[in-house]
């Protein structure tokens, strides 16, 4: 089960109104960070940006692969551990608008992660240490420590042995 506070809306859906949600100018710097991190070749650049401009957690040695797609509107929610990659193109969330409500919830990536290329992260999920999501998956539930996920709708592919 994903972690995500609801928030009721009446009228027009939630997306139609955005800004009674975040601040058009907060999303608006959101966005021209990210799209500088987004083309940024240089991992130590990139970890700063996000973590100065952006409020998200990065540990150290994590690289964020280029295109990677951090939320533009709650960046800050998104915590990612150390030594961990993110592959190509992927995308972290950690809002999601429907039609009567909007949700947020946080994103936590442990240390020593690798997300494959192509992947989605939905809000208020939890991946462990050592776990590997395979390119193309859809993570929208918790990845216990050392597992090995892949596919949409995710499942588990087999437990990695732990270190000794």
């Amino acid at each position: 089960m994903r972690r995500t506070t609801k928030y009721p809306v009446s009228g027009a859906n939630s997306l139609w109104q955005v800004y009674k949600t975040v601040s058009f100018w907060k999303v608006f710097k959101n966005v021209v960070i990210i799209q500088i991190g987004r083309y940024t070749p240089f991992m130590r650049l990139k970890n700063w940006l996000y973590r100065t401009f952006l409020h998200m957690e990065i540990g150290e040695k994590t690289a964020l692969a280029f295109m990677v797609m951090p939320d533009i509107m709650f960046p800050e929610k998104i915590k990612i551990g150390r030594n961990s990659i993110i592959g190509y193109n992927t995308t972290i969330l950690a809002h999601e608008y429907l039609i009567d409500e909007y949700r947020l919830g946080d994103v936590i990536i442990g240390d020593e992660v690798m997300i494959g290329a192509n992947s989605t992260i939905l809000p208020g999920v939890v991946i462990g240490d050592r776990a590997i999501v395979a390119a193309g998956t859809v993570v929208h539930k918790d990845v216990p420590p050392g597992a090995f996920v892949a596919g949409n709708p995710m499942r588990m592919i087999r437990m990695n042995k732990p270190l000794s």
